[in-house]
């Protein structure tokens, strides 16, 4: 029997909103083939799938499970749908992609790790941003020692989508959200790329959490991600409890330190993602407004700006890299060079010894992180992180 190609693939996305769009035409672009959809119901799947050109909707979780000829579901609900689901879809036997955070709480996201270790199913966290190619080059010069000793990583994730008192979305309300907002939403996001980049894992945190606009002025009907403010619909006052931005240090595995400040409501700032790594023989810097360049900071010679260049790349960035120097690739890609890497193991079978994406144990790693900053901030100390094996 000839082995099978990635063609013969075929995928589920559960959640039609923003996300799961992405999740459709990343898999479309790699030639998974995507057989159906499902939404929060089926009339408002099959609204959207007529306007955006999605595959057939299927009525439900449990029939898109029922299909034997399924290998794999992509999770991209509302955060508090993510640990049934995923439970539901290892239960029967299928591959899984889920959008973060994993769970609600870590004690959850630890029973999906044991669940996925136990299951030999590939399993994904999709923490995509990794899968800039420069984030992958940063990670390889940190890894050879072209910084020498990592003192600090430092930087920011800035939105201002949440910015005015009418602006709303379910991740407002924390039975759907969670008890985070910007730093499960966005935070995690940071958290776990630097962790990827620097390969330190955060050991302890002192955090402060914020909410600037405390009341908001809820719609009475549901709201797409990202629509912006429609003045003409009836609303009602709501108090809001979760965090519209979050200001954290790092306590980091080796001694190094660091910083992050993480904010919904910062005017004029889309989606700003940016680091910078400080070592004893050099820094990097990379912001997603300017994905395509990566700077190199030196003290005895020019810093450089290095552009994403296939041919001057190594070898892990090489291979998350589809189009020539100077043809940009932006947030959609990253979708697609992440499930690449999925799939390579969804083809053999089951994950590799090194999976080559952010697992489960991603997820659960980054649902401990937001733990300690929550109890950080209600208990205004630092908090250490626990270890999966101690949670």
């Amino acid at each position: 029997m000839s082995p099978r190609a990635i063609t013969d693939v075929r995928a589920g996305v559960v959640g039609t909103g923003f996300v799961g769009l992405l999740h459709v035409e990343a898999l479309r672009r790699l030639g998974v083939q995507v057989v159906g959809v499902v939404g929060s119901t089926p009339e408002r799947a099959r609204a959207k799938a007529a306007a955006h050109a999605l595959p057939p909707v299927v009525e439900s979780l449990e029939a898109l499970l029922a299909d034997p000829s399924v290998d794999a579901v992509h999770i991209a609900t509302p955060n508090h749908l993510h640990y049934p689901q995923v439970r539901d879809v290892l239960a029967a036997g299928k591959h899984v992609v889920c959008e973060k955070p994993l769970a609600l709480s870590a004690a959850e996201s630890g029973e999906l790790v044991q669940l996925a270790r136990a299951s030999g199913i590939v399993h994904a966290t999709n923490f995509n941003i990794r899968f800039y190619p420069n984030c992958r080059q940063a990670r390889a010069l940190c890894a050879a020692g072209e910084l020498g000793e990592l003192w600090s990583v430092h930087g920011s994730y800035l939105q201002d989508w949440l910015l005015l008192p009418t602006d709303w979305n379910w991740r407002l309300d924390p039975a759907q959200g969670g008890e985070l907002r910007a730093v499960a939403d966005i935070g995690s996001h940071w958290l776990d790329l630097t962790s990827y980049v620097t390969g330190l894992r955060v050991e302890a945190v002192l955090a402060e959490l914020r909410t600037f606009v405390p009341l908001r002025r809820r719609p009475r009907g549901e709201v797409e991600t990202f629509a912006g403010a429609d003045t003409d619909v009836e609303r009602a006052d709501e108090r809001v409890t979760t965090e519209d931005a979050a200001f954290v240090l790092l306590r980091l595995e080796n001694g190094a330190c660091g910083s992050l400040t993480v904010s919904q409501v910062s005017a004029g700032r889309k989606n700003a993602l940016s680091f910078e790594v400080d070592g004893s023989a050099g820094a990097l810097a990379w912001s997603s407004e300017r994905c395509e360049e990566l700077w190199l900071g030196r003290r005895e010679r020019p810093s450089e700006l290095s552009l994403r260049d296939p041919a001057r790349l190594e070898p892990e960035a090489r291979r998350a890299t589809s189009l020539p120097a100077g043809h940009t690739e932006g947030f959609a890609d990253t979708f697609k060079e992440l499930y690449r890497a999925v799939y390579r193991d969804v083809l053999a079978g089951g994950p590799s010894e090194r999976p080559d994406y952010p697992t489960f144990e991603a997820g659960h790693e980054e649902n401990l992180l937001g733990e300690a900053i929550a109890a950080s901030a209600r208990g205004e100390r630092w908090v250490t992180v626990p270890r999966s094996e101690e949670a």
